[in-house]
């Protein structure tokens, strides 16, 4: 970060950084002033002309605070803002980076995750939280529409785009139509790539619709406390029956979904 450190310290005694030197100044006048501003300009300049590029962390709060004489909460509100323009991925306890650009995930499409990350160059990788058989309850024979006590299995899965959490999997399925779910090592295959084996498609539905997420996945996605998520509900139909009901979580900053189709005249 060379070139950023000597563009830093050119900003920081440049004659607009004179104004409001001292810090805390600018946060006890009522208005803000615009040295946070400033700081986020700065930043999204250093992205523009390739200074920073996506994955390269940028300085922390207490950096920012050093080199441009601010106060800790307008170092904070500038990289807060920057990472809900989606600018910045910010990860507790490691620092702010410059994001990559949104994946963007097919609506009207089932693909597999793995291949589509690595279609973008990227490393994949899956931690498998949960996957075990039980007896549905009341509340999940409804989801695949058979009765309490049939034997589904559940699975609960982080799939990770270069190391960075991107999907939180949670799913249930019909042990009928897919026997070795519960065996299989979701770590070296994904449960798309099985279904698709065993349970040829038929039929699905996609339901997307944002959420802001409880601690339990805050955790598994390492989001903040104020960052919503993205969940697109999914069920497939196989042998004209449902097979398999299933939540796809991830974070809204750093996903998107599209849909593009043809007009049949």
């Amino acid at each position: 970060m060379r070139n950023l450190d000597a563009g830093l310290a050119s900003f920081a005694s440049s004659p607009s950084a004179e104004n409001g030197r001292k810090a805390g100044d600018e946060d006890r006048q009522g208005p803000p002033s615009p040295r946070y501003a400033a700081i986020k300009q700065f930043l999204t300049d250093a992205v523009r002309d390739g200074t920073l590029k996506p994955g390269d962390r940028v300085p922390s709060e207490a950096e920012l605070v050093a080199r441009f004489s601010v106060s800790r909460m307008t170092a904070n509100r500038a990289l807060r803002e920057l990472q809900g323009t989606g600018l910045l991925v910010r990860r507790a306890g490691i620092g702010s980076f410059i994001a990559e650009p949104k994946p963007i995930g097919q609506m009207i499409e089932i693909r597999n995750i793995a291949d589509e990350i690595r279609a973008r160059g990227h490393a994949y990788r899956a931690t498998v939280v949960h996957n075990a058989g039980e007896k549905a309850t009341a509340e999940t024979a409804a989801l695949l529409e058979v009765s309490v006590g049939t034997h589904l299995f559940h699975s609960v899965i982080v799939h990770h785009e270069a190391d960075l959490p991107i999907q939180l999997e949670e799913r249930f399925v019909l042990a009928s139509i897919a026997p070795d779910y519960g065996e299989m090592d979701f770590t070296q295959t994904t449960p798309n790539e099985y279904l698709t084996r065993m349970a040829p498609l038929e039929r699905f539905e996609h339901r997307v619709t944002a959420a802001m997420p409880d601690a339990r996945v805050r955790a598994m996605l390492g989001l903040g406390h104020a960052e919503p998520v993205l969940v697109m509900t999914r069920r497939t139909w196989s042998r004209a029956r449902l097979v398999s009901h299933a939540w796809l979580t991830h974070p809204a900053s750093r996903f998107e979904l599209s849909a593009a189709f043809s007009v049949d005249r």
